[in-house]
């Protein structure tokens, strides 16, 4: 990795004198993030003949979260679970997509994201940071029924996207039923009813060819 500051997109049009050095670095996150809207996931849009990118994919979870929480099987804090599915793939900006069935690309992405979360939450002022950094980190534990809660909807919402899709990426090759079934029965750390709904998507998928057949039982 090189030692040189990454070049920033603020710096393609530098903001002027004057303005307070606090603002400025919240300014710079925010005009840094908007690479989030480049960065394409594998799930492909219902509406459009083309695949999201990870800010659609933000934005629709926290709608899940306003519209599912009632869901949930613990009580949550909806509009801190919401905070954490915006933030959630922030770190993709720096270290790319990782596939959920790519598990060749999946082995050092805990390495890429830690590093990636600490580069792009740095540009804030220090306190702000570390908040990030610690909504970032309790998302990836899953240690509060909110984080939990919030990794039920990063699964389930593609799952919709690829029963739309009738299979998406449930086609990826060498992908059984019982691979996506494993993949997404972390919904059910968090809602009985939503994994439940979310299996006979799937069960009901592999009957009708969506998915290759698995060898074990729903």
């Amino acid at each position: 990795m090189s030692d040189e500051p990454r070049p920033l997109l603020v710096d393609r049009t530098p903001f002027p004198d004057g303005i307070d050095e606090r603002l400025r670095a919240q300014l710079t996150f925010l005009v840094e993030i908007d690479q989030l809207k480049t960065i394409l996931r594998q799930s492909p849009l219902v509406a459009a003949e083309r695949r999201e990118n990870d800010a659609e994919h933000s934005w629709h979870l926290a709608m899940m979260v306003t519209v599912l929480a009632e869901y949930a099987d613990e009580p949550i804090d909806t509009g801190h679970t919401v905070q954490l599915v915006l933030l959630h793939d922030l770190v993709e900006i720096y270290a790319g997509d990782t596939p959920l069935y790519d598990t060749a690309a999946g082995v050092d992405q805990e390495a890429r994201e830690a590093a990636a979360a600490g580069e792009l939450f740095g540009l804030l002022p220090k306190e702000q940071a570390l908040r990030m950094r610690e909504l970032w980190d309790e998302f990836e534990a899953r240690r509060t029924p909110e984080a939990r809660f919030a990794k039920a909807m990063d699964r389930l919402q593609p799952l919709l996207l690829n029963w739309m899709a009738q299979g998406g990426t449930w086609r990826t090759p060498g992908v059984t039923a019982d691979d996506v079934r494993a993949r997404k029965a972390v919904i059910g750390d968090a809602s009985a009813a939503l994994w439940e709904a979310g299996r006979r998507l799937i069960d009901e998928g592999e009957r009708r060819g969506w998915s290759r057949k698995g060898g074990g039982q729903s």
